[in-house]
């Protein structure tokens, strides 16, 4: 019971061995001494809440927020000592921004439980007790086997036990997981192959070895052992045996597989990782400016106290006739009084802390989103692909950023080395399609591959004679010059990244043993001993120099010993349980030597329209552009010319081939010289980061993906902190897009990963300008705007409280109504500057992307800058002082306003303040509009409209829940007065006149290249 409690806590988890052993059908040996391995069960989950814990959990993440947690603690303090202001005031906007992100929320996480429910409840076949039974994914076990249709996804990681084909292959594509769309064939062990019914796989006494979870999609190791007649007979298991969950079946009728990894513990379920957070430029100056509001609220809060006591050290103003003390005010503690009192202070005072900011801005990025993917000039009509939005928390970083990007006995090696494989347009019988159309080339046929230069070298060599017919899983067929070959295929041996090469081993029609390699120059010519080696050298060079991409081709005959050797250890570390890639890796060096050359490739890497316009675009608009390539040198300066990115009159500074430090320092330091990225990147980071910044242009070639990443780090983390965007259409750029501040995907041939691991999304590389320079452009401006409007019309309206208390004695009288107090941020000043933040334009779209320059502009965080937070801080000061004062004069010697000479109070005077201050900061955000729409005429002037219309019911009704009615009557009667009217009038026309001023000095004599454009447009 102990240690079911601690594998419910994850204290113990349930598998404890470094393997699992998994009985085929759960057929368990029957000695008494077995004791069963605990597996996950079949469900998936993605969501984050249950009905249980979604309160308690949705409390705990919104209040870690440091403003919401703020306005928690002033709730809280106004519920436990006497406040000036209601408990409502506080708690009504908390409630409203912590509901309404809750919803927000509760709704995402209602989406991901439909989800799960739909995955989860999808009906399966399964084999059991000799029938094949239907029941739904989530009652999937480890043993099972299950059935898999045509077009269908796999339900569980899966070993494939047999298919509808007599030798036990199929065709899966994992879009879904790694974004390949191309076919990719796997294989089950003869022994299970044959096992094509439901009887006989009853019958299958057979148990499987393999290593625990893990995330990687690409390694799996595992043996199965079949017993036939007492015999054992023990199959090495790999990736190319594993069908993974989320992978989909194709041109293939069914499968039958036995799950090993069901459920969170399935390969698709271990890569749910969150990616870390990226949090934008503007979020972290919102977040200093917030740390320097909450100093001057305590600052006020502080000296408030202060001046209090000072004030009551006058005996009249301490307890003066008209408010004596209590024996237990006169003997409560001095501190705690002070205490109470700063405590008070900043109740009264809380709200110079905008809390509806962060809601605002949520809504506005959201919100916001949409219109890069409504955008017709980012939608690609071949492809039918629009720009999408990955994560909308990114948009105004768009317009701060520096850039990164990615980019024959010959002919019958190039035609058998490969995975190609053939799909025709037929439903049933594709097993032996190959085969059927043996005497000619079906025009149904069409070639798939995992590797785009896979498929066009294949189909370049059908072109010149030698047709690739197909491949069974056993032998290869080609047709040369006419003329049918059978080549049987013992072993394949895989491409990875270390080698950069794949060959195969194939057995010739005449009963040669022979292999057929291929890969980068630098992984075949090092281990060639014969063949045109300097002539394929320089005709690689001569290809790259055309910016095409390279491989070289070569082969090696096998006598019958050698062949057997190489048999035996190829067996020996594919069966290893323990270090088979080390294993596997030394047996393909053993393999892969002694070569005989037969030549090179050149594949063209069409560049996409537009590219070279949208280079010079970028680097008009002040951004510098790095291409991070694992192409080969030559190809990559020479495909960097082709696109603009270098030009043929630029000094080019050249680091290849240095191994040395002194070397190095010398070619970094000096003029074009060689060395290597790698030595750079380990040993002179600083040096290298400070010559390549003084670079117009930059290019690193020969890149893992690891490096890339690490270049967009040392870039992200230099003295200048700039903000960093990459780009990328295939899997090797995925963790540069992660690791940069903006990662953008393009929809390419390689495949969808960096499309899903991407911020953002687009179908062509073109598109990449309107992207920045527009709506990048655009989200910038609205949202800095909209974060300094925020502060100062908050300023504006608690400096009028704050100055207040220095004509009531510090006695926390509050100036404004409790209800203007909780609605001010809410209704009255909401919705014109979220409409403004979702439609201003400062300059025609047709503009910005005809006038790069102009991104100049807003670079370097322009618009949040201390200094721009200065003007706005202390224009809301300003405001503020005038809004006060001004009322003051008018009211503060003559209260006696009314015709018949009623008097007007201290409700009244906050009221002419507040009507003030709703009028004057929505005019402010009026006068900073360019762009108008009816929906900002709706919202500005309505929001006007509202706030008197609401004030005359508000103070025209007799409230019965209301303890106090100090606002009866209140507007009425200040609307009745004139020379109300006039101070409203005068007040807003002497706040904003200056800034009317002031606009057009500015534009006049120091006008931007903003502001040029305006008035050219």
């Amino acid at each position: 019971m102990l240690r079911w409690i601690r594998q419910q806590l994850g204290f113990d988890p349930p598998h404890q061995s470094d393997t699992r052993t998994v009985y085929i059908a759960n057929r368990f040996p029957q000695h008494g001494h077995y004791i069963p391995q605990r597996f996950a069960d079949n469900r998936i989950i993605s969501s984050k809440y249950t009905i249980w814990n979604f309160v308690p959990k949705n409390l705990f993440e919104q209040f870690r927020r440091i403003a919401n947690f703020y306005f928690l603690i002033i709730f809280l303090v106004q519920l436990m000592i006497d406040t000036p202001t209601s408990p409502v005031t506080s708690g009504l906007p908390l409630f409203f921004v912590i509901t309404v992100t809750a919803i927000k929320q509760g709704y995402e996480d209602w989406l991901r439980h439909k989800a799960d429910n739909e995955v989860n409840g999808a009906p399966v076949f399964v084999v059991r007790s000799g029938s094949l039974v239907q029941t739904r994914s989530k009652n999937i076990r480890v043993g099972d086997i299950v059935r898999v249709a045509k077009d269908e996804t796999f339900p569980a990681d899966l070993v494939l036990l047999s298919s509808d084909r007599a030798e036990g292959t199929c065709h899966i594509t994992t879009a879904s997981l790694d974004g390949e769309t191309n076919l990719k064939t796997h294989y089950a062990v003869p022994e299970t192959a044959v096992c094509q019914s439901v009887s006989r796989l009853e019958a299958l006494q057979a148990v499987v070895e393999c290593q625990q979870p893990e995330a990687d999609l690409y390694r799996f190791v595992g043996r199965i052992t079949v017993t036939q007649q007492g015999e054992e007979i023990v199959r090495p298991l790999g990736p190319e045996n594993l069908l993974l969950r989320g992978a989909r079946l194709k041109n293939t009728k069914e499968i039958f597989g036995v799950a090993v990894y069901t459920g969170m513990e399935s390969k698709m379920a271990l890569n749910y990782k969150c990616k870390s957070q990226k949090r934008s430029a503007v979020e972290k100056s919102m977040n200093t400016f917030l740390i320097i509001y909450l100093g001057i609220l305590l600052f006020e809060a502080i000296l408030s106290t202060i001046l209090k006591y000072a004030w009551q050290a006058e005996q009249k103003w301490d307890e003066p006739f008209y408010n004596q003390k209590t024996e237990q005010e006169k003997n409560s503690s001095k501190i705690l009084k002070f205490i109470s009192d700063f405590l008070a202070f900043l109740v009264l005072y809380n709200f110079i802390i905008p809390i509806s900011l962060y809601v605002t801005v949520e809504m506005q990025k959201f919100l916001g989103s949409f219109f890069i993917g409504w955008d017709l000039d980012l939608y690609h009509e071949e492809t039918d692909q629009k720009a999408q939005v990955n994560t909308s928390d990114l948009n105004e970083e768009l317009g701060q950023v520096l850039r990164n990007r990615e980019e024959s006995l010959f002919l019958k090696a190039v035609s058998l080395c490969h995975t190609v494989q053939i799909s025709y347009d037929q439903t049933d019988g594709f097993g032996d399609m190959p085969f059927s159309h043996a005497n000619g080339f079906s025009p149904q046929m069409e070639y798939y591959a995992s590797s785009p230069d896979e498929k066009a070298l294949v189909e370049a060599t059908k072109r010149m004679g030698v047709t690739f017919m197909g491949n069974n899983g056993e032998t290869m067929d080609i047709k040369t010059f006419g003329k049918s070959e059978k080549y049987k295929l013992l072993h394949v041996l895989e491409f990875d990244a270390n080698r950069r090469r794949m060959s195969v081993i194939l057995q010739t029609p005449s009963g040669e043993t022979v292999l057929f390699t291929k890969g980068a120059e630098s992984a075949i010519l090092p281990y060639a001993k014969s063949g045109e080696i300097d002539k394929t050298r320089l005709h690689v060079d001569e290809f790259a120099l055309k910016g095409l991409r390279t491989l070289v081709v070569a082969w090696r005959r096998f006598s019958v010993d050698e062949y057997r050797e190489v048999d035996r250890r190829l067996h020996e570390a594919r069966t290893a349980l323990q270090q088979r890639e080390e294993r596997l890796a030394e047996v393909f060096s053993f393999i892969e030597r002694d070569l005989e050359l037969l030549g090179a490739t050149g594949v063209e890497d069409k560049l996409q329209e537009k590219v070279q316009e949208t280079i010079e675009a970028l680097r008009l608009a002040g951004i510098k552009v790095w291409v991070l390539t694992g192409d080969k040198h030559e190809t990559a300066v020479s495909v960097s010319l082709s696109c603009g990115h270098f030009h043929r009159t630029m000094n080019i500074l050249e680091l290849v081939q240095q191994k040395s430090d002194n070397e190095l320092r010398c070619g970094l330091k000096g003029g074009p010289t060689t060395s290597s990225l790698s030595l750079a990147l380990r040993e002179h980071e600083k040096l290298f980061m400070e010559v390549c910044k003084n670079c117009s242009a930059v290019l690193c070639c020969r890149m893992a993906p690891l490096q890339k990443a690490k270049v967009v780090r040392l870039l992200k983390t230099s003295l200048e902190k700039p903000i960093t965007l990459a780009i990328g259409d295939g899997a090797n750029d995925v963790s540069m897009i992660q690791e940069a501040h903006v990662g953008i995907g393009i929809m390419g041939k390689e495949g969808r990963q960096a499309v899903r691991n991407s911020d953002y999304a687009i179908a062509r590389f073109k598109f990449l300008s309107k992207l920045l320079l527009v709506h990048g452009h655009f989200y910038y401006i609205r949202i800095a705007t909209l974060v300094q409007y925020f502060f100062y019309k908050n300023v504006c309206f608690i400096t009028p409280q704050f100055l207040y208390q220095f004509f009531c004695l510090f006695s926390q009288q509050t100036l404004y109504d409790s209800v203007y107090l909780t609605l001010y941020n809410i209704c009255f000043t909401s919705l014109p500057i979220l409409v403004y933040s979702l439609f201003e334009q400062l300059v025609h779209p047709h503009v910005l992307q005809s006038k790069p320059a102009l991104y100049r502009d807003i670079s370097k965080n322009s618009m949040l800058s201390f200094k721009t937070f200065l003007y706005w801080t202390l224009l809301g000061f300003c405001h503020a002082f005038v809004f006060f004062f001004g009322s003051y004069i008018l009211m503060g010697e003559d209260t006696s306003l009314m015709g018949n000479g009623q008097m007007f109070g201290n409700w009244t005077f906050g009221t002419l303040v507040f009507t003030v201050m709703v009028i004057t900061v929505t005019l402010k955000l009026a006068l900073e509009t360019h762009f108008w729409t009816w929906i900002n005429h709706f919202v500005t002037w309505g929001s006007i409209a509202f706030y008197f219309v609401f004030s005359l019911f508000y103070g025209g009704i007799i409230w019965p829940f209301l303890h106090t009615q100090d606002m009866y009557f209140v507007f009425v009667q200040l609307l009745s007065s004139g020379s109300a009217w006039f101070a409203i009038i005068i007040i807003v026309i002497g706040c904003l006149f200056p800034d009317v001023i002031k606009k057009v000095f500015y534009r006049h004599l120091q006008p931007t290249n903003t502001q040029k454009s305006q008035v050219r447009s």
